[in-house]
């Protein structure tokens, strides 16, 4: 289990099993539309090898996974949006390919699976009745990966709860709370006082994924993990995290406008996708990650307040050592 390929390497989580991979030893591959701009814009050492190729086409997946032991499922449609066009066919992709190379597939999930009725710290065979879109495709993905995974392709899934780290600038810390490329003036919480919310830094969760793949002869054939990661109990912590990693204790924090979109809803797409999944900001979700330790011994986990000083440089919200 030393060779991978990793689609979605130049967003948030792709980029991190990526780079954990590597720094593990493994020889890794990456997919990408344009591979001198990705090799470019990967800014680590080592770095993959980067082939060109797109996730939606089944010929370029193929190829691309011939000899690699693990593929990691890791792609998403850019802007939140487009998931009913765009993530069933790019997983029967990569579905086939892991067939064809023999290889597992391992695939970050999320807690979209997940409705009303299993709200009280699901494990991982909770029931799943999701009352969005997006959850029910994310159930519709992990439906089919049990389906393969009787007829050739293993799989390895990790939920966790919402991203955040160096380099994920499509996530909810970087789009919501902060504004990157800026230094930190205000913090806006799109969640209540009061309201527990999960969230999952990046490194730690594909440090986990990297454990459990090294571990395959203990892997069934469909394994199914939760990761905890940083549970912010009243919805005021990360916004703490944030003030403290910058040193500045004054800093602002005001609630996330969802009336102003709300209001532009009706205009563009991505904000009517987030108005779906406000749901999980107005109550406590925390999966248990109870399998994973029984597993493991331990979860991986970086300090809260280093784990958002390293996103905050990585967002170009930090100089790379120091403070503002």
């Amino acid at each position: 289990m030393r060779s991978a390929l990793v689609l979605g390497a130049t967003g948030g989580i792709g980029g991190a099993v990526a780079a954990n991979f590597l720094r593990r030893g493994w020889d890794v591959k990456a997919l990408a539309r344009d591979p001198a701009s990705a090799r470019r814009r990967w800014q680590q050492d080592p770095s993959p090898i980067w082939l060109k190729g797109d996730a939606m086409s089944r010929a370029d997946v193929i190829g691309a996974a011939q000899g690699v032991s693990v593929i990691a499922h890791a792609v998403n449609p850019p802007g939140y949006k487009d998931w009913d066009k765009f993530l069933l066919p790019m997983l029967d992709n990569t579905i086939e390919a892991a067939k064809t190379a023999g290889a597992r597939i391992v695939l970050p999930g999320n807690v979209y699976n997940f409705g009303p009725d299993a709200f009280d710290s699901p494990d991982e065979n909770a029931p799943q009745n999701p009352l969005t879109r997006k959850g029910k495709i994310r159930v519709e993905m992990e439906r089919r990966l049990k389906e393969a995974s009787d007829t050739g392709a293993k799989t390895l899934i990790v939920r966790a709860g919402d991203f955040f780290g160096p380099h994920a600038g499509g996530s909810w810390f970087s789009q919501g709370l902060i504004q990157p490329g800026k230094p930190v003036k205000v913090v806006r919480n799109p969640g209540k006082a009061g309201v527990g919310h999960q969230w999952a830094y990046l490194p730690d969760l594909a440090e986990t994924m990297a454990v459990l793949l090294e571990r395959e002869d203990r892997l069934a054939d469909f394994a199914v993990f939760h990761f905890d990661g940083f549970w912010d109990a009243d919805g005021q912590q990360m916004g703490e995290a944030i003030r403290i990693a910058t040193g500045d204790p004054s800093i602002p924090i005001k609630p996330f406008p969802w009336w102003l979109i709300r209001l532009a809803s009706p205009f563009v797409t991505t904000f009517r996708e987030l108005i779906e999944m406000r749901y999980l900001w107005d109550v406590p979700l925390r999966i248990s990650n109870k399998r994973l330790v029984s597993e493991l011994g331990y979860e991986p986990r970086t300090n809260i307040v280093e784990a958002v000083r390293e996103t905050l440089r990585g967002l170009k919200c930090l100089p790379a050592e120091g403070r503002f």
